[in-house]
């Protein structure tokens, strides 16, 4: 069977055209013709005559078992972070981290252009939290790993007293009452939660612009995008004013700005973390997980976040977290699985990039062999419709007094949403079932499938985007055509940074494991990171004195 997935081709919109044309497909006469030319564009026509056997599912099906548990050695790890070694040093304190943090995030956003990294930051919440926090070290009272350590929280999840927007300019004025169940367990772990991050409005896009809260500028060219939807956690973390964000990923979400950050981005096995209040952009596509600047960043994260939450039923019959010892770095017998045109469908740099970082773990014992995927070519439509209409779905209370509001690009994927019909949801869940099996039945074959995490690297942000968002469905098709895939799957996937390109931009390669298998992937994240060059991105803060570094 032949690689059989073709790239979107529809005109690019922003600016004023892309207000006129957002206007005139929400019309009941010129907007019919309009969306269904769209929805042609999308591949839903072929995708409505794809035949099918298989029956629908509602959530991904995952086994109960996975990886044989080891000791939390991650949730006591005496070291932790570069921010534990220094407060247990004496190089450092929380409170004087907590003051740098707030002088970074002004520098940034003083900048030009600015950095834009943060919606909200509640400078007497942050350092109420650094207090407590150097008060417990001075008295031998360290919390563990995450004790003092900055970690942002993306404005799609429930943080204390912020309110959530989800991106927008009218959700949730009101600060939230409770934390959502991540962001309590790093309450509890001691971090310090030092805001909420910017973000693709309403989670709806790849390249994190958001022209209601400014669009986040990339630290490694500010004249370029950071991906999205997760924009800000990635900037937040590649420039420094965090080693950790906590993030959301219904469809690629974390691993596209990790990738173009430079970063690690984990998306955790389906149900691994608790969605318990997150912002439902999408809930069967949906998963909370990290943005890190390194695998222990990560690391140190997920074992706070992820185990079950009697409140999120979907967390109910994992099996126990594994937590690895991530200094080990012998591969030896661990199969890396490339399927070469899915792999090879990518910018050239990017290709040679992400294929030198394999040949990294190839130099760990790892090795690297030829599998085939069936049926890509039915990810992205499916996809599509499942996200799409499960927004509308979540939203639709609030569709008639705020349509307007929402960006002309979020508008457009809206009206595409309400021109699809309620078998295309089902049928869209059949085709679901058949993807999980064709990546089940791969990963029986080897540990992990690598990819490129993006098709190219970060674009241009283009002015013409900046005030109202962009409609481009190719470009669309290039970040995401990798990513997807394991959200419908319910598979864990990381993004680890692979090199750079010839400009020097970062390129992320994805490894996709089976359920419950994070232990394994953040393994390999961190045997990659001793071999794979990492350069400091053109905007850095320090929040640590040189000396503890």
């Amino acid at each position: 069977m032949s690689y059989d997935v073709r790239p979107l081709n529809a005109p690019r919109l922003a600016g004023a055209a892309l207000r006129l044309f957002a206007a005139a497909v929400e019309t009941p006469f010129m907007g019919a013709p309009l969306r269904r030319a769209m929805l042609k564009a999308a591949g839903i026509p072929e995708f409505r005559r794809f035949v099918v056997d298989e029956g629908s599912i509602v959530v991904p099906p995952l086994p109960a078992s996975g990886e044989a548990p080891a000791t939390s050695e991650l949730r006591h790890n005496p070291e932790g972070s570069a921010f534990t070694a220094a407060y247990r040093s004496g190089s450092s304190i929380p409170a004087e981290v907590a003051e740098r943090f707030l002088d970074a995030v002004a520098a940034g956003d003083r900048s030009d252009p600015p950095l834009r990294a943060f919606i909200a930051v509640n400078s007497a919440d942050l350092l109420a939290q650094a207090r407590e926090s150097t008060q417990r070290y001075r008295e031998g009272r360290r919390l563990g790993p995450l004790d003092g350590v900055p970690v942002a929280v993306k404005d799609e999840l429930d943080q204390v007293p912020y309110p959530t927007t989800a991106g927008t300019s009218f959700l949730s004025r009101q600060p939230a009452r409770t934390d959502a169940t991540a962001v309590a367990r790093l309450r509890v772990a001691g971090a310090l939660l030092v805001g909420k991050t910017n973000m693709q409005e309403a989670g709806m896009g790849v390249t994190g612009i958001n022209p209601h809260h400014g669009s986040p500028r990339n630290p490694h060219d500010p004249c370029r995008v950071t991906g999205g939807s997760s924009s800000g956690s990635a900037v937040a973390v590649a420039a420094g004013l965090c080693p950790i964000a906590i993030s959301a990923d219904a469809g690629g979400s974390i691993r596209i700005p990790a990738a173009l950050c430079g970063v690690v981005g984990l998306k955790p096995t389906f149900g691994r973390v608790s969605e318990r209040g997150a912002v439902q952009l999408g809930w069967s596509c949906a998963h909370v997980g990290v943005i890190g600047a390194t695998a222990r960043d990560v690391a140190l994260a997920y074992a706070a976040i992820a185990g079950p939450d009697p409140l999120d039923p979907n967390t109910a019959s994992q099996p126990a977290p594994f937590f690895p010892a991530l200094e080990v770095a012998d591969f030896a017998g661990l199969q890396i699985g490339v399927y070469g045109p899915w792999f090879e469908d990518a910018e050239p740099g990017v290709v040679a990039t992400c294929r030198r970082a394999m040949d990294a773990l190839v130099s760990f014992g790892a090795v690297v062999r030829e599998i085939e995927i069936p049926d890509l070519h039915l990810v992205r439509p499916t996809h599509f419709v499942t996200v799409a209409l499960e927004w509308t779905a979540a939203y639709a209370a609030r569709h008639a007094a705020h349509l307007r509001q929402f960006g002309p690009d979020v508008r457009l994927v809206k009206a595409l949403a309400d021109s699809l019909q309620p078998t295309d949801y089902v049928h869209a869940q059949r085709l679901r079932r058949r993807i999980g099996d064709r990546f089940a039945a791969a990963l029986r074959e080897v540990d992990v499938i690598a990819t490129p995490a993006t098709g190219l690297v970060a674009p241009r942000l283009r002015e013409d985007a900046i005030a109202a968002g962009e409609s481009d469905f190719a470009l669309l098709d290039r970040m995401s055509r990798f990513v997807t895939a394991a959200n419908l799957t319910g598979h864990p996937a990381i993004s680890i940074p692979a090199g750079y390109d010839a400009t020097g931009l970062p390129v992320g390669l994805q490894l996709i494991a089976g359920p419950w298998r994070e232990g394994l992937l953040l393994r390999i994240a961190a045997a990659a990171e001793r071999l794979v060059e990492r350069r400091p991105p053109r905007v850095n803060f320090r929040l640590l004195p040189d000396s503890a570094t």
